[in-house]
């Protein structure tokens, strides 16, 4: 296992149970613990964990967002699934806006065969794979660019989305929470998320299962502006039942490979 992958790794483990033990991470990824320790070293010069004897615990506060390079390879595998699934849900002829981060690139990945679609977008991995596909239109939204995330950001890619109406626009967030709804960790990406939802006749939120339960530092909007969700894993029943109360659809990946449920605005 190389050292981001043993780093991500690290950090999973901390997110879900709160603090981790050098000899237990050196068998569990079959290294030394002196590998180990410098893998913990290095998470906490850049001020991600906190060292503690023996081990390690989080430091990350809310407007904390772990790098690009290290949640692309959190959750791969669910994460392709999800794109196969929300990729199901585009039509022909659809104008769809792409949000940035790991898991829209995945849904980007499985439109590259599409026709006739045209695609707005301030992620610039998606505008890197769509650029020359003879199928699809490709719109940039302009904007300054925020390297960390290869994502443009700014009041030229708010005006962009403003300026715009989509059909349907695939959404990504930092977190979910049944009350606080969906939070993002950067106040920038916020701006420019809450422009491309209102620029769009269908929210699709694409999100995997580690972003429930979670509030992060900026407020994007209430989940009653959803229409449908992708995930990859069954919900809890709170939020299966406010989903429902909401008339959300929810597609499950592990569950459906081809989902046919009708959009919320087709039912309306």
């Amino acid at each position: 296992m190389d050292s981001k992958n043993r780093r991500s790794f690290i950090l999973k483990e901390i997110e879900e149970r709160g603090s981790v033990n050098v000899a237990e991470l050196a068998v569990q990824m079959h290294v030394s613990e002196m590998t180990i320790r410098r893998d913990l070293s290095d998470l906490d010069g850049e001020g991600i964990i906190h060292r503690t004897h023996g081990g390690a615990v989080s430091a990350r506060g809310r407007s904390y967002e772990p790098p690009l390079t290290i949640r692309a390879s959190e959750n791969l595998e669910a994460k392709r699934r999800m794109g196969k699934t929300a990729a199901n849900l585009v039509a022909e002829g659809d104008s769809v806006a792409i949000d940035t981060g790991s898991t829209a690139l995945e849904v980007a990945k499985n439109l590259i065969e599409y026709r006739n679609l045209t695609v707005v977008t301030s992620n610039l991995y998606v505008a890197n794979l769509l650029f020359n596909k003879p199928g699809i239109r490709l719109i940039l939204s302009g904007g300054t660019i925020r390297q960390e995330e290869a994502s443009l950001i700014g009041k030229l890619a708010e005006l962009t989305y403003q300026s715009l109406f989509v059909d349907r626009l695939f959404l990504g967030v930092g977190a979910i929470d049944i009350d606080t709804g969906l939070t993002e960790y950067n106040w920038e990406d916020t701006l420019i998320k809450q422009a491309m939802i209102s620029s769009a006749k269908e929210v699709i939120l694409v999100a995997d299962s580690t972003k429930f339960n979670r509030i992060a530092f900026a407020r994007v909007a209430p989940l009653n502006i959803l229409h449908q969700i992708v995930t990859d894993k069954p919900l809890e029943a709170k939020y299966a039942e406010a989903f429902a109360q909401l008339n959300i659809s929810v597609h499950i990946s592990d569950q459906i490979d081809n989902p046919q449920l009708e959009s919320k605005s087709e039912r309306e």
